[in-house]
């Protein structure tokens, strides 16, 4: 099994209604793949409640592979939900590791 864990940093000129639109638009979208992207094993994603860190959205998934990971990346639905969230976002980081 593949553990997915993206971090998000949202642009910092976005007000605080904007970002909490943001993310909660991405987490909708997030929230829909698994009924269109097979390879999911499970999918989820979280707010940071700590103003005091940098990063805004944690997105923690699984998939029995690295191929099932790249099909899920590659998928063009899941491509269309990084392009909406891009031109809001900073930065972002990812671990892939291999448990079970």
């Amino acid at each position: 099994m593949i553990k997915h864990i993206v971090l998000f940093q949202l642009k910092p000129e976005l007000t605080p209604e904007q970002r909490q639109e943001v993310m909660l638009n991405f987490k909708a979208d997030i929230d829909a793949l698994p009924a269109i992207i097979p390879e999911i094993r499970s999918i989820e994603v979280n707010f940071n409640c700590n103003p005091s860190e940098a990063w805004h959205i944690c997105l923690e998934s699984t998939f029995d592979s690295l191929e099932a990971l790249d099909a899920y990346a590659n998928h063009p639905d899941h491509k269309a939900v990084g392009a909406a969230l891009r031109p809001h976002m900073q930065l972002r980081s990812c671990v892939d590791y291999q448990f079970g």
